[in-house]
């Protein structure tokens, strides 16, 4: 599958019904999606291996590995209403993925590659370190999206715990209007997207 393809393929994924601002609730769009899901499939991180999508939201990490040939994948998320929407994406893609209601902090398998869009701690101060923590804990393979601005943190925060960011890219992100709180119809954000190995 060419990345071109994963893309569209990507676009049918469902967005949430009634988002958590709390949970930070954004979907990952399908073009940034597709570039993530693409770099790892290249490296070999996904094809035949078992992937953890934590704080799976909509589906959109667990699909596309599914669509790329991973052997296995589990998505995980706190909320029953997005893994309601996950499960119906799934189902509308014949995708064999399985979706798991729970606290990441409480998930104890492990995983060849970990794909995660954790929130960023506009709503939760330090929200992300219990994503790092699970994901590191969980697999020698992550990939993670943070602000771009947090970049020399989250490298640090790896670093202590004896991992490098091996890679990263740098995406303009556009927060649509999602909840009352948001004065424009949409904000544009840098994000940073890290391979933790």
């Amino acid at each position: 599958m060419r990345k071109r393809d994963l893309e569209i393929r990507l676009q049918a994924v469902g967005n949430f019904v009634d988002p958590d601002p709390l949970l930070e609730q954004y979907m990952t769009p399908a073009t940034i999606a597709a570039d993530i899901l693409f770099t790892a499939y290249s490296n070999g991180d996904i094809e035949g291996l078992k992937i953890m999508d934590l704080g799976c939201g909509t589906g959109m990490f667990s699909i596309g590995s599914w669509l790329l040939g991973a052997g296995m994948v589990v998505g995980y998320d706190v909320s029953e209403s997005a893994l309601n929407v996950a499960r119906a994406n799934a189902e509308a893609f014949g995708a064999d993925v399985d979706f798991r209601l729970s606290d990441i902090r409480d998930v104890t398998e492990e995983a060849d590659t970990v794909f995660m869009n954790p929130p960023f701690g506009c709503q939760n101060r330090n929200a992300d370190r219990a994503f790092l923590e699970k994901a590191m804990s969980s697999s020698e393979c992550v990939y993670s999206i943070h602000m771009a601005e947090t970049l020399d943190f989250v490298e640090g925060f790896c670093r202590e715990r004896g991992r490098a960011v091996t890679w990263h890219k740098i995406y303009k992100y556009e927060i649509p209007h999602t909840f009352s709180f948001h004065k424009k119809a949409k904000k544009s954000v840098d994000i940073a997207v890290i391979n933790i190995r």
